[in-house]
């Protein structure tokens, strides 16, 4: 008898605890939290502002919705390669949820890069694009490395040029053979990634 009680008190117990924990609200998620950036976006994002910071220049807040924008673009070109003769690496496919895009080097589709932000997030401003390529597996070091000697890209990076307008936002993505950095000169309201 005293064994039945003790089970149907434990029985009791146990409902009693899984209803109140039922009943407890949970945190919930955060909406703005596009991508998580992995350890090669973290360091490259890292490298980047180093980089800057050596130039005396200001940090530039990691956005989640350009690093959105990032990773789905390093994920289409290791999936479905756009690149062509004509198309470089600015380019999309057509084998996802975005529009499709050959950049070509007259800049004559450039607002098909420069749209990608609003067109896959809530970004509201333009995107601007630097992307690498390599035979093997990118890394961050030898993808800023490219940058850094390349007039065009540097100045991206740098606010020089023709960039001098502060950029607010960044997004990285690497995969495979690639890697690309986005800025934009709006603030995110996504806010920045959860590392």
């Amino acid at each position: 008898m005293k064994n039945r009680h003790l089970k149907v008190t434990s029985t009791l117990m146990l409902l009693a605890l899984m209803t109140l924990l039922t009943g407890c609200e949970t945190e919930p998620e955060d909406e703005n939290n596009l991508v998580t950036p992995t350890a090669a976006e973290t360091e490259l994002y890292n490298l980047i502002m180093n980089y800057r910071a050596e130039l005396q220049l200001p940090e530039i807040p990691l956005s989640s919705s350009l690093s959105y924008v990032a990773q789905q673009h390093v994920n289409d070109l290791q999936e479905n390669n756009p690149v062509t003769s004509t198309c470089n690496l600015h380019s999309w496919s057509d084998n996802g949820n975005w529009t499709a895009c050959c950049y070509t080097s007259d800049h004559a589709q450039a607002s098909c890069m420069w749209d990608k932000p609003r067109e896959l997030t809530e970004y509201t401003g333009n995107g601007y694009e630097i992307a690498y390529y390599g035979q093997a597996n990118a890394t961050p070091a030898g993808a800023l490395n490219i940058w850094k000697t390349s007039q065009g890209h540097n100045n991206v990076i740098i606010n020089a040029g023709s960039w001098t307008t502060p950029w607010k936002a960044i997004g990285v993505g690497i995969r495979g053979n690639y890697a690309v950095v986005w800025f934009g000169h709006e603030d995110d309201p996504a806010g920045s990634p959860t590392p």
